[in-house]
């Protein structure tokens, strides 16, 4: 009965409130799957015009399997975590040996795929009673429930698996699963203001009985920042070319190309002979880089191991990391077209 009534004002909800998104149009797993990985770690706002442009190069599992490493990472530059795009590209040349996987078991053992995505998959394309667990709908569970478990460790992670197990709408998981990650992306929100005041699932809310909705969820302790020290040696010859390296190491980056780089235990404070230089910081989930970019004029290039001489021009062709694309921005040389 409860969940009954959790469905009627939960759907109601939805049908008056939800954003029209290309992969909610559409029953095709490529399509879903697509969205699915571009949209981990990634709003709404920003994936999209991934997956726009991803679709329009790529239209089918095929065309994504047939492309290079190189392009997909160029495509994705910008995003972060790369390491999905490289777990899609090799996920879309495994389907294409095969067909695409119908099942959940079939599509949790795609490269890149976890519980979430495998249930998201399985329940937007084929509408299959598996939960779509992302941190919406994390929060929406967590305060429904009132819940102060650690929704990110292993034991947190099954009790919320078992929670949304019992609420699941069986009869209808692709409604259901789009509703409640819709909820928490835009009512059920992480600072909640008056949201509360207007929720249709107030009444039934554990959180808001108790007042602890604005305290849920609750993290496991985030890990110790680390602090890295970068110099890059950006070259410029007299004819416009530039030196370039791909990064090989299994590390931040991993496939991406950058300018000829040294790390330290620190920047030094006297300045490295160049044209001029800059300094930045960019922050990722568990590093905080410091990184100086030194620019060098000259008239022949220097004799680099790993290094390729390309056109300053067609930087452009090549995934660039975002701290590589704002020191260009900084250093105030013509951007690549």
């Amino acid at each position: 009965m409860l969940n009954s009534l959790l469905y009627s004002h939960l759907y109601a909800w939805y049908e008056a409130n939800h954003r029209v998104l290309p992969w909610r149009e559409t029953e095709d797993a490529y399509c879903i799957w697509l969205s699915e990985v571009i949209l981990q770690q990634t709003r709404v706002a920003q994936g999209m015009e991934y997956y726009l442009r991803f679709v329009s190069r790529w239209p089918r599992v095929e065309d994504l399997a047939a492309a290079d490493e190189a392009e997909v990472l160029r495509e994705w530059q910008g995003l972060g975590y790369y390491s999905r795009a490289r777990n899609l590209h090799k996920a879309a040349k495994m389907i294409v040996e095969s067909a695409f996987p119908r099942t959940f078991e079939e599509l949790r053992a795609l490269p890149g795929i976890g519980d979430y995505t495998a249930g998201a998959i399985a329940s937007f394309a084929y509408d299959m009673p598996y939960p779509a667990m992302d941190g919406n709908v994390y929060r929406v569970i967590a305060r429904l429930l009132d819940i102060d478990e650690p929704f990110d460790t292993t034991a947190g992670k099954k009790l919320f698996h078992k929670q949304i197990e019992e609420i699941l709408d069986r009869d209808h998981p692709r409604l259901f699963n789009s509703a409640i990650m819709e909820f928490g992306a835009l009512q059920c929100t992480p600072v909640l203001g008056d949201h509360c005041e207007t929720c249709p699932l107030q009444s039934a809310c554990a959180g808001y009985a108790h007042g602890t909705a604005e305290l849920l969820p609750v993290r496991k302790p985030r890990p110790k920042v680390r602090d890295r020290w970068l110099t890059y040696h950006v070259f410029l010859s007299t004819d416009l070319n530039t030196l370039i390296r791909r990064r090989e190491e299994k590390d931040i980056w991993y496939h991406l190309y950058e300018f000829p780089c040294e790390e330290s235990n620190g920047l030094e404070d006297e300045r490295v002979r160049g044209e001029r230089s800059i300094e930045l910081t960019h922050v990722l989930s568990h590093q905080k880089i410091h990184a100086r970019f030194i620019l060098h004029k000259v008239q022949k290039m220097p004799e680099i191991p790993g290094t390729i001489c390309i056109r300053w021009e067609d930087l452009n062709d090549y995934a660039l990391s975002r701290l590589t694309l704002r020191a260009i921005d900084k250093l105030r040389l013509t951007p690549p077209n």
